[in-house]
């Protein structure tokens, strides 16, 4: 079910004003059981290690274990469907992520509404995009790449981990901004696409951050722009997208989410204790470590940044005309 931004933004204002029931005094001692926060992709990936790492951290707070249980397929929609389904006492969590706005949009049909079923409980990370290109390949800049596009419309291949991915999402937004006249070449995940940039069998692709820069340190790519709003510390002589395509923004980030209806008190605890670890150094600095920047919120907050996400890549995926393979 496809929503417009006015009824987005009421069901994210809905979102945060959590209803009051009447367990709240059961509330007051949670977690008194082991807690599951299932996480939408594979074990061993960026995302399940950030469950592990802010599981432990809540386990150590909280006295009792935060078990990370793997639900991959779907782009996430399998985890996200299992917590909608839970019962909402708090003990099912789920690990949110940049492809649960994008999902509302790219599946036709989803047996959940996110904004309306997830409450949102805080936010963990943000990470980065990178521009990169084959290092053989004759452009040095955005703006030669954006000529060059021009110059030779559909002739240049842009690689993504696959359809509706936020690689090939991020680029068609770059298209759609820009005006380029890029080839869209999905592969089978995120590896096969980098190694194929490297091999030269693609020109170019909008990668994390995180997973790029060593192919770029190592010389085996070349930086060209990186996606946030301003330039990066960890690649500070590489502007950012958006000072040649002015309004250019694209992150991934990460958050907690429960079902609707969990007590208010429960989602304010865990959301206090997330936040604690998002402040704690070493917390910080494991996060600076894979690549990440520590994103601090409220529960409206995060419900807020929901929303908008959810209407900004639907206005992209609409445009491309993106369906889910």
């Amino acid at each position: 079910m496809k929503l417009p931004r006015r009824k987005l933004l009421q069901l994210a204002a809905g979102a945060a004003t959590l209803p009051a029931l009447p367990w709240m005094a059961r509330a007051q001692s949670y977690p008194n059981r082991a807690v599951r926060i299932i996480v939408g992709f594979g074990a061993g990936g960026s995302v399940d290690l950030f469950a592990r790492l802010i599981g432990q951290w809540l386990s150590e707070r909280l006295g009792q274990p935060f078990i990370i249980e793997t639900r991959p397929g779907a782009g996430g929609n399998i985890a996200t469907e299992a917590v909608v389904r839970a019962v909402p006492d708090g003990y099912t969590l789920l690990l949110v992520t940049a492809a649960n706005a994008i999902n509302e949009t790219l599946f036709d049909k989803l047996n959940f509404n996110f904004i309306r079923d997830i409450t949102p409980i805080a936010t963990i990370h943000r990470g980065i995009g990178v521009m990169v290109v084959n290092p053989s390949f004759p452009v040095k800049s955005v703006p030669e790449l954006i000529a060059y596009a021009k110059a030779n419309p559909g002739k240049m291949n842009m690689a993504s981990s696959g359809n509706g991915s936020a690689q090939h999402i991020y680029g068609e937004y770059f298209k759609m901004m820009a005006g380029a006249d890029l080839v869209h070449v999905p592969y089978r995940g995120q590896p096969a696409a980098l190694t194929a940039l490297v091999a030269g069998e693609v020109q170019v692709m909008i990668d994390t951050l995180s997973t790029s820069i060593e192919q770029i340190r190592a010389g085996r790519l070349r930086a060209l722009a990186v996606t946030a709003a301003t330039r990066s510390e960890v690649l500070p002589g590489i502007p950012a997208l958006g000072e040649f395509v002015p309004g250019y923004e694209a992150t991934v980030w990460l958050g907690m989410g429960a079902p609707r209806n969990t007590p208010r008190e429960v989602i304010e605890k865990i959301n206090n204790e997330i936040n604690a670890a998002l402040a704690d150094p070493k917390i910080k600095a494991r996060i600076a470590d894979l690549g990440y920047t520590p994103f601090v919120s409220s529960p409206a907050e995060f419900a807020q940044f929901i929303a908008d996400e959810t209407v900004k890549w639907a206005k992209v995926i609409r445009t491309a005309g993106i369906k889910a393979e």
